[in-house]
């Protein structure tokens, strides 16, 4: 009788981050994803008032969170994630 003949491991998913910098990396990106979606931005983000060099705080935080979004992935793409 033959040996039993190992079976392979399933692929790992391709979607799933397989070291802790990538998981990090997702982990940041989809926080601070979540900060430019309608519930902060309606609720916490929305005001008029405080203005920066003329822009309002609305403009000014979207900015700012956008900008940390790309650098993310800019981070990502140099450690080769």
């Amino acid at each position: 009788m033959l040996p039993a003949m190992p079976r392979p491991d399933p692929p790992r998913s391709h979607f799933w981050p397989r070291t802790r910098e990538g998981r990090i990396a997702v982990v940041a990106f989809v926080a601070l994803f979540m900060l430019a979606m309608p519930p902060v931005t309606h609720s916490v983000l929305n005001r008029i008032e405080p203005t920066f060099l003329g822009l309002p705080f609305f403009y000014v935080a979207l900015f700012v969170v956008y900008s940390v979004l790309i650098g993310v992935l800019i981070w990502g793409y140099r450690r080769g994630l």
